[in-house]
């Protein structure tokens, strides 16, 4: 993939289910070979920022650690899961020139410098960046879960791009914990509905901009929506990613599309 000299690509890329993908799971085995691939596709940026599905606050906030810790955000796995290392090191300076933009635009951020990285982060990042040499940061979801603040935020952002800042939004085109685990005809119908219509949505040159904004703010009217994503947290993560490029007037690409714990998800990047 090429993309401008300096100018680093907006990625939303699902995550899979808690550490799996770091076990080798047989049901992220097409995820796993994308994330061990993507990496080297998307070249080495000056720094990485996440936006996880896995982090809500009231306000916008940054972690700006030198050297954060990780957050083990999941029961019920082996002993080895609570002993990963991901030992990639924080930014304070970007974390104070991030919190500057969120605040010219209206926001009011929070720097925490005892936050860690979720598996939000350090899942995806330990196939994409095994070296863990980049310096990160991850930023909260908005609690309030709207989805046009979460494209302002992306908005306020933008600029990120021209500092060679790779932003990825964390999540899972489809999430639904219910049906992952006893799945249904109409879980699966909701599931082809609703991705082909994320991808059109994302990705068709038949929209402008404005038109894509409006249907990412209503996405909980497209087809099979709410029972893809009963809670929408997993999703908004795309819609910060879309804010970021919101005013370049462009669509994504897909980059993956593939089957985890049974169901279709879609990873898509701008360039």
């Amino acid at each position: 993939m090429t993309h401008p000299e300096n100018t680093a690509p907006v990625v939303y890329l699902p995550h899979g289910g808690g550490p799996l993908p770091l076990l080798g799971d047989s049901r992220h085995e097409e995820l796993i070979t994308f994330l061990g691939d993507f990496g080297t596709r998307l070249g080495t940026p000056a720094a990485i920022l996440v936006i996880s599905a896995h982090w809500e606050e009231t306000m916008p906030t940054l972690t700006s650690g030198a050297h954060p810790r990780l957050v083990y955000d999941y029961t019920g796995f082996p002993d080895q899961c609570y002993r990963i290392e991901y030992p990639a090191p924080g930014s304070p300076g970007l974390a104070k020139v991030i919190h500057e933009e969120l605040f010219a635009a209206g926001f009011d951020p929070v720097l925490d410098s005892s936050r860690g990285y979720d598996h939000g982060v350090f899942v995806p990042l330990s196939l994409l960046y095994p070296g863990a040499d980049i310096p990160c940061l991850q930023l909260s979801l908005l609690d309030s879960l709207d989805p046009a603040d979460h494209v302002r935020l992306g908005q306020a952002i933008s600029a990120l791009r021209k500092k060679d800042v790779l932003v990825i939004g964390s999540g899972m085109s489809y999430h639904n914990m219910d049906e992952f685990s006893d799945p249904t005809e109409d879980g699966a119908r909701a599931n082809r509905e609703f991705d082909f219509w994320l991808i059109d949505t994302c990705t068709s040159g038949m929209y402008e901009s404005e038109e894509r904004q409006q249907k990412l703010v209503g996405w909980a009217s497209a087809p099979g929506a709410r029972l893809c994503h009963p809670r929408e947290e997993h999703l908004l993560p795309l819609h910060v990613c879309f804010g970021i490029v919101s005013e370049e007037n462009r669509g994504a690409e897909v980059a993956f599309s593939g089957e985890v714990l049974g169901r279709r998800v879609t990873a898509l990047i701008w360039n």
